[in-house]
């Protein structure tokens, strides 16, 4: 067997980075059992017992190339947060904004491809499992400028691409969203399934409501109708009223519109949102290691 196809192997076997998984050969005349009790003598194969591990904590940060002018939202996973608050941790994600701002790669996969190294020494020097979940990378063209806000230390990073120069505007926008969560920039990006999708739902909410009963056909679509914007509404960042001026209650399309100043794109990250965290079961775990 060729030797680059004895790395791949000993490399999905212990999680070793691939110049680890060369040596490890070389140094054991290409065996793999004992190329995988070199790497795990030494401590490198310590990734591989972390495989089945929930990473759900972590940090989610910004970083802009002030030479090139492009910036990166990344979201990157560890197991707890003890480890997410540590100053170690934090530069394995500066690291890997910096590769990915370099690299540019395509894909996730590919961006942790770039970064397999970096993530094999941090969890050797950590003991926990991680993950480069997402990341998007903004390339600021002329005339567009990037504002980012950073809530709670990295629980929460947003990226905020204005058509003009306003960095009060841009810092409030970016809060805003940070805690709004807009699932839409405006009514257009909502697409015709979402719409036909919540009606549906409100239809046959509608039909369980007796005050609704006996109502005519053209009243009915209009309540409905109505509903089914509201709920959007909520949803739609130009709709939502804007967080730092609730007093007049300004949405922040007309706070955009006064500024003459137009949102073109937007990233929110929250860390671990959609992850499902595991629940242990310590009782059920000590019964298993029993039997």
């Amino acid at each position: 067997m060729a030797l680059i196809d004895l790395i791949k192997q000993l490399r999905d076997r212990t999680g070793a980075g691939l110049m680890d998984c060369k040596a490890a050969l070389l140094n054991n005349g290409e065996d793999l059992d004992k190329a995988t009790d070199w790497l795990r003598e030494k401590g490198l194969a310590k990734a591989a017992k972390k495989a089945d591990r929930i990473a759900a904590e972590g940090l989610a940060l910004t970083k802009t190339c002030e030479k090139c002018g492009k910036s990166v939202v990344i979201e990157v996973n560890c197991e707890t947060d003890f480890v997410a608050k540590g100053d170690a941790f934090r530069e394995l994600v500066e690291n890997c904004a910096k590769v990915i701002l370099e690299k540019e790669p395509k894909d996730v996969e590919e961006a942790k491809a770039l970064t397999t190294d970096l993530f094999t020494d941090a969890t050797v020097k950590m003991g926990e499992k991680f993950d480069l979940r997402r990341f998007t990378v903004i390339n600021q063209e002329a005339g567009q400028f990037v504002y980012t806000y950073i809530h709670m230390g990295g629980k929460i990073a947003v990226a905020v691409v204005l058509d003009k120069e306003d960095a009060e505007l841009g810092k409030g926008i970016a809060m805003h969203i940070a805690a709004n969560n807009p699932a839409y920039l405006d009514t257009n990006a909502i697409g015709s399934d979402a719409i036909e999708h919540e009606t549906k739902i409100q239809l046959e909410a509608a039909k369980q409501d007796p005050k609704l009963a006996g109502k005519p056909e053209e009243m009915l679509k209009k309540i409905i109708g109505g509903k089914v914007n509201k709920y959007f509404a909520e949803m739609v960042l130009l709709e939502q009223p804007y967080l730092l001026d609730t007093e007049s209650g300004k949405k922040v399309g007309q706070v955009l519109q006064e500024k003459k100043t137009n949102v073109i794109k937007y990233v929110r990250y929250q860390v671990g949102e959609g992850i499902e965290k595991r629940k242990d079961d310590f009782a059920s775990e000590v019964m298993s290691q029993m039997k």
